[in-house]
C-alpha cells in the first residue's frame, strides 16, 4: 500500500470539512448530488471526448498504480547486480551469462543480456534499450496527461456549475430563505471542481510522473551495465561509473549494504 497517496486524499478531506465548520458551513452543504454529477461526470465526458479508448482502457491500471508500491528493484541494487555480472562474466566468459539469466527478474536488464550473449554489437543494444526507454517515457506522458486533463476541466467544470446554480437560485428570488440556499449550493459545484482539480487529479498526475521517472532512471543503469558488460570494462569502472546515478544517501547506503556483503 503505497501510505503516501492514502494520507494525502485523507488530509485533503480533513481540510476541506474542518475548514468547513470553522468557517460556519454546514457539513450538509456537501450533499449536492447535481454538483457531484457536474464535476465528475462532466470531468469524465472531457476525458472521453479527449482520449482515445485505447489510451483510457489503462486508467484503472493507472489507479492501481498510485495505490500499489513499485515492485522495483532499489538503483543500488541494479548497480550491484551489474558490476556482480560484470565479475562473472570476467571470470566465466559472456556466454556463461546465459545460466544468470534465470535468475534475474528485470525483464528489461534480462533482455539486454540475451541481445550480448547473442552476439549483438554493444551500439545496437545501447540503441534497442533507448528505444525501449522512449517508448516507456511516451506511454507513462499519455497516462499522466489523462489526469492532467482532468485537473485543467475540473476547476472550469465547476465554474460552470456555479453559474447552473445561480440561473436556479434566481428563480427564488420572490424567498430570500430558499436564495440563501440556492446560492450556498451553486456554489459546492465550484468547491468540488477546484478540490478534485487540485488535491486528486493533479497531483495524481505528478505522482505518476514522480513513479515513470524512477522507472526510467533503474532502466539507464540498466543500459549502461550491459553495454559496459558487453564492452569488456572491468567490475571496478563499472560500478563507478554507475555510481553517478545515484544520490549522496542512495550512495552511502550502497557502501554500507557493500561493506556488509563483504564482512559475511
Amino acid at each position: 500500500m503505497e501510505k503516501s497517496t492514502f494520507i494525502g486524499l485523507a488530509l485533503g478531506v480533513i481540510a476541506i470539512t474542518v475548514g468547513m465548520v470553522l468557517k460556519g458551513a454546514h457539513l450538509a452543504a456537501l450533499w449536492n448530488p447535481a454538483a457531484y454529477l457536474i464535476i465528475f461526470g462532466g470531468t469524465a465526458a472531457s476525458i472521453f471526448v479527449s482520449f482515445p479508448m485505447a489510451e483510457l482502457k489503462k486508467v484503472p491500471k493507472l489507479f492501481k498504480m498510485i495505490f500499489k508500491p513499485q515492485e522495483l528493484m532499489s538503483k543500488q541494487e541494479m548497480v550491484s547486480l551489474c558490476v556482480e555480472l560484470a565479475g562473472f562474466t570476467r571470470r566465466e566468459g559472456l556466454l556463461a551469462l546465459d545460466d544468470k539469466l534465470k535468475e534475474i527478474d528485470d525483464d528489461f536488464l534480462k533482455n539486454g543480456l540475451q541481445m550480448i550473449i547473442d552476439g549483438s554489437d554493444s551500439e545496437f543494444v545501447r540503441a534497442t534499450m533507448t528505444e525501449e526507454i522512449y517508448a516507456t517515457e511516451e506511454r507513462h506522458r499519455a497516462g499522466a496527461l489523462i489526469f492532467t486533463q482532468a485537473g485543467t476541466y475540473a476547476p472550469t467544470l465547476g465554474v460552470l456549475g456555479a453559474v447552473i446554480g445561480l440561473i436556479a437560485a434566481l428563480g427564488n428570488l420572490t424567498d430570500i430563505e430558499k436564495l440563501g440556499h440556492s446560492i450556498a449550493a451553486a456554489f459546492i459545484a465550484t468547491l468540488l471542481g477546484i478540490f478534485s482539480g487540485y488535491v486528486l487529479w493533479h497531483p495524481i498526475a505528478n505522482k505518476l510522473r514522480r513513479l515513470s521517472r524512477r522507472e526510467i532512471e533503474l532502466k539507464q543503469i540498466a543500459v549502461e551495465g550491459v553495454v559496459s558488460i558487453a564492452s569488456g570494462i572491468s567490475p571496478i569502472a563499472i560500478e563507478q561509473s554507475l555510481l553517478v546515478y545515484l544520490s549522496a544517501e542512495e550512495r552511502q547506503a550502497y557502501a554500507s549494504q557493500k561493506e556488509e556483503s563483504s564482512n559475511v
